[in-house]
């Protein structure tokens, strides 16, 4: 029986890699630049921290988290998310006695069980930055800035960012039991998971859907008109400082964030870059979470960006394929061993290089090199040994030269230099 990978679980193949380490390293620049530091975080927690910190009503605990008991009788989660286990290694590991400002940001898989599709998989990966120990608005307009640089510097243009502000645990159950009321009314136009949301947690009902679901919203009550004074100047704050940072933004009144944890500030950033609006990324404050896995209360605000998502997003980018920058074909045995061993000089250097390693004929080595994409191929022989000398082919303008072996590897890192700065 032929094995496969297990379905919504994907390998990331290598003319792919490219792309993905240019997007995790641009994070990284950004987001260091911004004075975040890089956490990394196991990829099993106990369960509880997830049903306790994003909520026992939401699909993501009830439908998606891959969840087994282990030998011990424990019951162990692979993370569905990152904010929970950041901010359980933020208390766990007391960072808040150095500084209680934590920035962090973390890049790696996620999983969850739902139904695979393009550009959603059953493991998934994402790139999440965090600030802990912070309620002041400025640092939400702070994230948001760093989230639209990080993504105006991966390629994407044409954005659109929209906020909201989702209240506080003091004003948000007066609004809930509006929402309530309301759809209580149109009850028959809801699905069955949203009929019951509407008994659990009906803004829940905003994330599903389905079409008779989000007709069944349209006239719905405003959570901005029900928010009290305190939040109220927070998110008119959270503008203002948007503004100052020079970013546009659209006030969306139905947009929540999926998780219970969430409060105030909710943004989210769409693209128009290939025609209708694509949803690229969004984020929000969640004051509550701490409360609710550790009993204490600690800010908090971020965002998580789905890798696969936003590669699906990017213009395409050849030049992110890492080929050989050189090629020696060698013939003959001495040749081979020459060969062999400028490799392995060229490879300390930084420079990528290949040989043949089975001694085939000279058209059969060409074809290969071409079929690698090298930029050169060093052509070896006997005639060239003899003159300590080398035949250097460009490949992209099928120009040949002669050139001392003893100095190819200078003379290529002057080509290679030029052309990758060009």
């Amino acid at each position: 029986m032929e094995i496969k990978a297990i379905r919504g679980f994907n390998d990331v193949l290598p003319e792919e890699i490219g792309t993905w380490q240019f997007v995790e390293r641009t994070a990284r620049e950004v987001f260091e630049g911004f004075g975040f530091s890089e956490i990394r975080i196991p990829i099993l927690e106990r369960t509880e921290l997830f049903s306790r910190g994003i909520g026992e009503a939401t699909d993501i605990v009830e439908k998606e988290m891959y969840t087994f008991t282990d030998r011990s009788g424990n019951s162990l989660t692979l993370r569905p998310e990152a904010t929970a286990s950041m901010a359980r290694a933020y208390l766990e590991h007391k960072l808040y006695s150095f500084d209680p400002v934590a920035k962090l940001y973390c890049i790696g898989p996620m999983f969850r069980y739902e139904r695979p599709q393009k550009g959603r998989y059953r493991q998934f990966y994402q790139i999440d930055a965090e600030v802990f120990g912070v309620s002041n608005p400025m640092v939400d307009a702070e994230v948001i800035l760093m989230l639209i640089h990080f993504l105006k510097r991966v390629g994407l243009r044409d954005l659109e960012l929209e906020i909201n502000s989702l209240g506080c645990r003091e004003c948000r159950p007066p609004y809930r039991e509006a929402l309530k009321r309301f759809l209580t009314g149109r009850a028959f136009l809801l699905c069955e998971d949203c009929k019951r949301r509407l008994e659990i947690n009906p803004l829940r009902i905003f994330d599903c859907k389905v079409e008779t679901c989000k007709g069944a919203i349209l006239e719905a009550p405003q959570v901005t008109d029900f928010i009290c004074e305190g939040c109220r100047d927070h998110f008119e704050k959270v503008k203002e400082y948007l503004s100052m940072a020079g970013l546009s933004f659209v006030i969306n009144p139905r947009m929540v964030r999926g998780l219970d944890y969430y409060t105030r500030t909710a943004f989210e950033v769409v693209s128009y870059q290939l025609g209708a609006q694509n949803a690229v990324t969004g984020g929000g404050r969640y004051d509550n979470l701490f409360r609710e896995i550790g009993g204490v209360d600690i800010p908090g605000i971020g965002f998580a960006v789905g890798i696969e998502r936003l590669i699906s997003l990017l213009p395409e980018r050849k030049d992110l394929v890492l080929y050989p920058h050189l090629f020696i074909a060698a013939l003959g045995t001495e040749a081979q061993r020459r060969a062999y061993e400028l490799m392995n000089r060229l490879h300390l250097e930084g420079i990528r290089a290949e040989i043949d390693y089975e001694g085939k004929s000279l058209k059969s080595q060409m074809r290969r090199a071409d079929k690698l994409k090298a930029r050169y191929v060093l052509i070896l022989g006997e005639a060239e040994l003899a003159k300590e000398k080398g035949v250097l082919r460009n490949m992209i303008n099928q120009s040949q030269e002669e050139v001392p072996i003893q100095s190819i590897l200078s003379l290529l890192k002057g080509k290679i230099l030029r052309t990758e700065k060009s």
